[in-house]
């Protein structure tokens, strides 16, 4: 099995052009599965014909029964049924024993986001004027001003920026590319950020580099970076524990939306591919009209 395996997170890396973090969840969810029948049925190897709908039941089970989260359970079948759709796609199996398993109905959540003033509030807690603060700036307009994913700041790089047609081209999930304009104070800290971007690079390295945002060592600055410097400046405004650089594409979208932009072109600008997943950010606002006429109206 663990070479099936091996050639499903090729195939969704390099043909589907998953990225390296969704291709790792994959790897452990499904090596996580091959264990539990291996300990189960007490065998060395795992053929793909050993797996049936009753054995993908039980192992859901167990872990339900240990603690699991649902979202986590869900998850783990979502990588199972798709690892078995590419066995049938390959001729290893006849059919996807995976599809009649019924997923743990999962509770909507509504995503956190920053309102007006705090999101203005936290874009004005960069204040520091050397390079790391320019840098930390760019970094907070870009995130709330385009409504980019963690990933695809982090894969920027300079040749990404059109500055003069105030636009980037980022590369999201699945390898897509997409265009999405910048705001006029995004544009302002990027181009302040790029004038001293040098400023972070090893001295013999000159100006080379791909990469748009640098950490202190000229290289490429991580996610794990952006989203401590992201929970350092919103620490102040928001919910501890909720911060995040999710929060504030949450609140690019919930804004757009409140000042009565198209949802199609919010779903294009956040990179969607199903509109559905665009529309809650319609329940937020709702809820938001809900709560402010249970209120303020004298009848509500």
């Amino acid at each position: 099995m663990e070479k099936h395996i091996r050639a499903f997170l090729e195939y969704i890396e390099k043909e589907r052009g998953f990225s390296e973090h969704t291709v790792e969840a994959y790897g452990r969810d499904l090596l996580q599965f091959v264990r539990f029948l291996k300990d189960e049925l007490g065998l060395e190897a795992i053929r793909a014909e050993d797996v049936d709908r009753l054995a993908i039941r039980h192992f859901l089970g167990t872990l339900s029964r240990g603690g699991a989260a649902k979202k986590s359970v869900a998850r783990k079948l979502a990588s199972i049924r798709s690892f078995l759709k590419y066995l049938c796609r390959e001729g290893v199996l006849e059919r996807n024993p995976a599809l009649s398993v019924v997923s743990p109905k999962l509770e909507k959540k509504l995503p956190f986001f920053l309102n007006v003033v705090q999101a203005n509030r936290a874009m004005g807690r960069c204040v520091r004027d050397d390079v790391y603060g320019v840098r930390d700036r760019a970094i907070l307009e870009v995130l709330y001003g385009a409504g980019i994913r963690l990933g695809e700041l982090v894969g920027l790089n300079r040749s990404s920026v059109d500055l003069s047609g105030e636009v980037i081209r980022v590369r999201g999930k699945g390898g897509k590319d997409r265009i999405v304009p910048l705001g006029r104070r995004a544009v302002r800290a990027l181009k302040s950020y790029l004038s001293r971007r040098e400023e972070l690079l090893p001295a013999k390295a000159g100006a080379s580099g791909e990469a748009l945002f640098l950490n202190r060592y000229g290289g490429r600055l991580s996610g794990r970076s952006v989203q401590k410097l992201v929970e350092k400046y919103l620490s102040d405004v928001a919910e501890a524990g909720k911060v995040s650089p999710h929060a504030l594409r949450h609140s690019f979208a919930t804004h757009l939306l409140d000042a009565g932009a198209d949802l199609m072109a919010v779903k294009e600008l956040l990179g969607h591919t199903s509109l559905s997943t665009t529309q809650i950010y319609t329940h937020v606002t709702a809820e938001r009209l809900r709560k402010a006429y249970e209120q303020a109206h004298p009848r509500a």
